[in-house]
């Protein structure tokens, strides 16, 4: 709640927020906002119609109503992206958290692990494994979770590193307490800020990765998501009949959400790294004191000159 009314407060966060609900609303929404059922093989019109009263962004190639589409795709975007964010975000946070306090074999074949997954490209191994194990959208989510939890492993264990040295630490062990109390009753706590700001950070990714390999068509053929729509008006060349209610939609719609997702995480981000928030504050000062005429430490002569020339 805290961190809600902070991002609340924030001018940019307060922007994100309020797309990230309303694409949250719509997404809940979707069976009563929809005019029409997508999944409806009977619930149909003519198949590339233009924008009309009946149907406000047109009809795909099979006849279906576009923000119908656009309205049941925030369903499986929204679930793909927040899902693996989170997901992802406890992974890394747990393994990287185990490495770095437990150290020894097992921070040695984590950070390996790491550092072979951070060096093979993701895309064209997001396309292997989804051509073998399937493209459903919670392999999906698995599929994004393998591969995604590495950074945050990293800098969490650089967390951790720095923690162990602390003073109620050290106290906590000489009291008797086991290693996974000290873990997750004072360490996790720590570097929960951090993990809130990734895993919002992380949701906003995931949705782009996931909308481009669902434009490649290796999403979940039974669903409909925005990037699965692009693939379809690309398949069926929309851009060549110049059906620009079957591209512009769904890409404004990944956009902006994306952009939502970003907004609030620089805004938590901010909240909860003083770093961060000391050096917008040294922005702003010095934005307003260069923007401050009155502000001259040397005057200005009649040409650019120094006034004593």
């Amino acid at each position: 709640m805290r961190f809600i009314k902070g991002i609340a407060k924030h001018p940019t966060g307060r922007i994100g927020l309020v797309i990230v609900l309303l694409m949250a609303l719509v997404a809940l929404g979707a069976k009563w906002i929809a005019p029409y059922d997508p999944y409806d093989l009977f619930d149909r019109d003519m198949p590339r119609l233009a924008p009309s009263g009946e149907h406000l962004l047109g009809t795909d190639h099979v006849g279906n109503d576009i923000l119908s589409k656009l309205i049941y795709g925030a369903r499986i975007s929204l679930i793909v992206g927040l899902s693996t964010g989170i997901s992802s975000t406890l992974l890394g946070a747990v393994l990287g958290m185990m490495a770095g306090y437990l150290g020894g074999w097992f921070d040695t074949a984590i950070m390996r692990a790491v550092d072979v997954l951070m060096t093979i490209p993701s895309l064209p191994l997001m396309i292997l494994i989804a051509t073998y194990i399937g493209t459903q959208f919670y392999m999906i989510i698995i599929i994004f979770t393998l591969l995604g939890w590495t950074g945050m492993a990293r800098t969490v264990r650089a967390q951790v590193l720095s923690l162990k040295s602390q003073k109620y630490i050290a106290a906590a062990e000489l009291a008797g307490a086991s290693r996974p109390y000290v873990m997750f009753r004072h360490i996790l706590p720590e570097v929960s800020p951090l993990l809130i700001v990734s895993g919002v950070l992380a949701a906003a990714g995931v949705m782009v990765a996931e909308a481009g390999l669902s434009f490649l068509g290796f999403g979940d053929p039974k669903a409909i998501s925005w990037g699965k729509m692009l693939y379809e008006a690309q398949a069926n060349h929309g851009l060549l009949l110049k059906a620009w209610w079957w591209v512009l939609p769904p890409g404004l719609t990944i956009f902006v959400t994306v952009i939502g997702f970003m907004l609030v995480g620089y805004a938590l981000e901010e909240l909860v790294n003083p770093r961060v928030r000391q050096m917008r504050l040294m922005q702003k000062l010095y934005g307003k004191l260069v923007g401050d005429r009155s502000f001259c430490p040397v005057p200005a002569g009649p040409k650019g000159g120094r006034a004593d020339a």
